[in-house]
């Protein structure tokens, strides 16, 4: 989805410099396509909350070269841009947090850059470029490990397909597909 600087302008809640962040926005979101704005709620440590203006989506990290799209979410505050952003990478299921150097086991991005935000020297698109360089170094997330199949876990599995209960002569048939979705034959068939 397109974004102009005064759809963004107006989607920002009234406590922002909404001019000022609205373009910087606008200019991240040139750099870096798979992100979108959105007003959201955020809940602080403390439990406090309020709507807050994120980018998120994805960014891409070149790692081992290969490039990986790394699911962020930006948050910024009312005080953006005199305070520096919250950024946490949000892992998919299939992906677990790697805790490190600039990485929390929550998630949260923890840069010096952001530890050293000043007004006027630091921005949207540079500190996701920043973000993209640590993360190419340091990757935040990978693949969760897949459990290997044991005998117990491919029965359990083979019964959770879906299967369909018959009758013929008075007697109960259990049809189950094949892992390809085709049907046993007749010969593959057994009385217990």
């Amino acid at each position: 989805m397109s974004y102009s600087g005064e759809r963004i302008k107006k989607m920002l809640p009234k406590e922002y410099l909404r001019k000022h962040v609205a373009h910087e926005i606008y200019t991240a979101l040139t750099h870096f396509n798979r992100l979108e704005p959105v007003v959201d709620l955020y809940v602080y440590n403390d439990g406090t909350k309020k709507n807050l203006m994120s980018l998120t989506g994805t960014i891409p990290v070149l790692y081992d070269d290969k490039t990986y799209n790394i699911p962020v979410c930006v948050w910024l505050e009312e005080t953006y841009p005199l305070s520096a952003p919250i950024c946490y990478v949000r892992p998919t299921r299939e992906m677990m947090v790697l805790r490190g150097k600039y990485i929390s086991s929550n998630g949260e991005v923890m840069l010096p850059y952001l530890e050293e935000w000043k007004h006027g020297e630091c921005d949207l698109v540079s500190l996701l470029q920043v973000m993209t360089a640590m993360f190419g170094d340091f990757p935040p997330v990978c693949m969760q490990p897949q459990p290997e199949p044991t005998e117990q876990t491919s029965c359990w599995l083979q019964f959770q397909r879906e299967s369909e209960v018959s009758t013929r002569d008075e007697s109960l048939y259990l049809l189950l597909d094949r892992e390809d979705g085709q049907p046993f034959l007749q010969e593959n068939e057994t009385n217990c």
